[in-house]
C-alpha cells in the first residue's frame, strides 16, 4: 500500500493507495513544533482509525510548501514503517513540461495538481488550490504549465481583517444570505464568500482570453467547496486532486 503525504501551510493530508483505489483521506494541523516521534504517533493513528497497520503501508510519496515539516515528517514514516519516502522535488520525474521562468520555484503541490489534471481532464485547463493561499495553476492545450496567479487566502484575508482592525471580529466562513450585508459579521462574510467567488470568474475570465480558448476548471483544496458554488463560472471540484498526482508521480518513479 502506498502512503501519500501532501504538506501544506495550515495543513497536513495523507491518503493510502492499495493499487489506484484510494483507501482513505485525512487531516493533519501542520505543527512546526511537532517532533517525528509525535507525527509518527499521529500517522499511526490516523492509519489505525481507518483499519490500517502501519505495517500495510510499503512505500510513500511527499509533497510539502513546509521544509522542516518535511524533515521531520520524513523521519516519523522512516521510523513507523522502515522505508524511505520520496520526496517531490528536483530529480524526480513527473512528465510534466513546466514553462515557467524558473521550474525550481514551483511548488511541489502545484506540480502534483498538474500532473493529475492533465491526465484526468480536457486540456488546456484551469487548477484552482484554496488553501492558505489561493493559487490558479495554467495548463495549455499542449500539457505545458504555463504559469499562474497567487493570491491571499480565505482564511488568511479573515485574519488580517480580525487581528488590524479594531471593530471586525473574526467571523465563521459561510455565505450570507445577500451580497449587501445588513451587519458588520454578514458583510465581512460577503467579502470572504462573494468576492473571493467574483475574483475567482473575473481571473479566470482573463486567462481564458490570454489562452484564446475556454478552459477545463477544477477546484481542489478544503476551501473551494464554499466557494465555487458561488462562482458564475463551471468549475469542477476534486478534493482528491493533489493525492491523485502523487500517487501517478510515484508510478512514474517506480
Amino acid at each position: 500500500m502506498l502512503l501519500t503525504i501532501d504538506i501544506g501551510n495550515t495543513n497536513i493530508t495523507l491518503g493510502a493507495y492499495n493499487d489506484n483505489i484510494l483507501s482513505f483521506t485525512a487531516r493533519l494541523a501542520t505543527d512546526l513544533n511537532k517532533t517525528g516521534d509525535e507525527y509518527a504517533v499521529a500517522i499511526k493513528d490516523v492509519l489505525s482509525l481507518n483499519g490500517l497497520d502501519f505495517t500495510n503501508i510499503e512505500d510513500c510519496i511527499i509533497s510539502s510548501v513546509v521544509p522542516s515539516v518535511a524533515n521531520t515528517v520524513n523521519n516519523a514514516v522512516s521510523k513507523l514503517c522502515h522505508i524511505v519516502p520520496l520526496n517531490l522535488g528536483p530529480g524526480v520525474k513527473t512528465g510534466l513540461n513546466i514553462k515557467i521562468d524558473d521550474p525550481a520555484q514551483l511548488g511541489a503541490d502545484l506540480v502534483a495538481a498538474a500532473v493529475s489534471a492533465v491526465s484526468e481532464y480536457t486540456l488546456p485547463c484551469i487548477i484552482i488550490d484554496m488553501g492558505t493561499a489561493s493559487t490558479i495553476s495554467v495548463i495549455n492545450q499542449k500539457g505545458e504549465f504555463l504559469g499562474g496567479v497567487i493570491a491571499a487566502g480565505v482564511r488568511l484575508t479573515l485574519k488580517a481583517l480580525s487581528e488590524n482592525t479594531s471593530q471586525l471580529p473574526a467571523v465563521h466562513i459561510e455565505a450570507p444570505d445577500s451580497v449587501i450585508g445588513s451587519n458588520t459579521a454578514d458583510c465581512m462574510r460577503s467579502g470572504l464568500i462573494y468576492g473571493t467567488a467574483s475574483m475567482l470568474d473575473g481571473l479566470i475570465e482573463r486567462i481564458e482570453t490570454e489562452l484564446g480558448t475556454n478552459a477545463t476548471v477544477i477546484a481542489t483544496g478544503g476551501l473551494s467547496k464554499l466557494i465555487i458554488p458561488h462562482c458564475k463560472k463551471s468549475i469542477i471540484y476534486n478534493e482528491n486532486l493533489l493525492l491523485d498526482g502523487l500517487r501517478e508521480i510515484y508510478e512514474k518513479n517506480n
